[in-house]
């Protein structure tokens, strides 16, 4: 039994009206003149890749994530082992138990995006799946159990002593409550925001999404953190106070050479996470970082070109003192290669289950 649904409740007008499901270029395209400004500035179209130094490309594009976790302490991150194709899955699975790493596990390409290609490993047969199915280097890590997860942006200006939050956004990751009547793609599709996640979900979840779940059961569809897998990210940069600031900070001088970014962090409570306890960094993302708490759909289009904007020249900044610390830009060559790459990188990417 299907709901009536309004004249509004249509992916077409959903999207139209809401620029948080507009692409990456029709959100830009007005502000790009003030990139091309700030090129212009730092005489560099590349200027960005000093912005931290020991990332690759300043972590802009096609950074590894096996090199970024090498510099970090292993107690910041999840367990996880590395894996370069062509790999057998009977290699991987004695290189799991090796690491005494136990089930669920992830599964995510070792340069990704928007989520595409991370999956949750429940056994063996899932684990040999994924590694027949993978078209890119991977790791596998252990599976953080911390219900929670947060974006906080971070930046610190080369040779002060202590860095800022300048943004924080708290990811809700996408859910139902049954009501012992509609099945879980039809709970999706009456949802304003579930309905434009439907074909993505039958993708992930086959057969097991048409089933009825009771009254009040609230079930989590997609376990993960990324706008493009459902999250719906909400604006908390009003909690960055002292004690978190400080707690971040700490976390981020141990990366080594990271000034800018933007660090997902699972946690189990706010308190904690305030403390810099009970916690685990699942990715730090560089120069190319968004400054997501603006996807908040409380936000208009305007603030966000106000964040991506204010953003771009700390960034700017930050390369400027690194570049004049001893730094490079990448070259006009290296720039074009790296985009090259990026190209062939997103043709992977798009090929990558959901």
């Amino acid at each position: 039994m299907k709901k009536t649904r309004s004249f509004f409740h249509r992916p077409f007008l959903i999207r139209l009206l809401n620029w948080e499901y507009w692409s990456f270029n029709t959100v830009y395209f007005l502000i790009y003149p003030i990139w091309l400004f700030l090129c212009l500035r730092a005489r560099s179209l590349f200027f960005f890749a000093a912005s931290n130094p020991s990332i690759k490309n300043g972590g802009f594009l096609n950074e590894s994530k096996e090199d970024i976790y090498a510099l970090m302490p292993e107690t910041l991150h999840p367990k996880t082992v590395f894996f370069k194709l062509p790999v057998d899955p009977a290699h991987v699975l004695n290189a799991l138990a090796a690491a005494d790493l136990r089930f669920p596990l992830i599964g995510k390409p070792d340069s990704g995006g928007r989520g595409r290609g991370v999956k949750r490993l429940m056994d063996e047969d899932a684990v040999r799946a994924y590694v027949k199915g993978t078209i890119m280097d991977f790791h596998i890590q252990e599976y953080v159990a911390y219900q929670n997860e947060v974006g906080i942006f971070y930046y610190r200006i080369p040779g002060e002593t202590n860095g800022k939050i300048s943004g924080i956004v708290r990811k809700k990751f996408l859910s139902v409550t049954g009501d012992g009547i509609h099945t879980i793609s039809e709970l999706l599709a009456n949802d304003r925001r579930g309905i434009m996640y439907v074909d993505a979900m039958k993708r992930m979840h086959g057969d097991d999404i048409e089933i009825i779940l009771p009254a009040g059961e609230e079930r989590i569809v997609s376990p993960y953190g990324n706008h493009a897998r459902g999250s719906l990210f909400l604006d908390d940069t009003h909690l960055a106070d002292a004690e978190l600031n400080k707690s971040i900070d700490r976390i981020c001088k141990q990366v080594k050479d990271f000034y800018y970014g933007r660090l997902d962090i699972r946690y189990n409570s706010w308190e904690e996470l305030r403390r810099g306890e009970s916690l685990s960094v699942i990715e730090v993302n560089g120069a190319g970082s968004e400054p997501t708490h603006m996807y908040d759909p409380k936000h208009s289009l305007f603030f966000a070109w106000k964040e991506i904007v204010r953003h771009w020249f700390i960034l700017w900044r930050i390369s400027r003192i690194n570049h004049k610390r001893g730094y490079p830009y990448l070259s006009f060559r290296q720039g074009v290669e790296m985009f090259k790459e990026d190209k062939a990188h997103s043709k992977k990417l798009e090929a990558m289950p959901e």
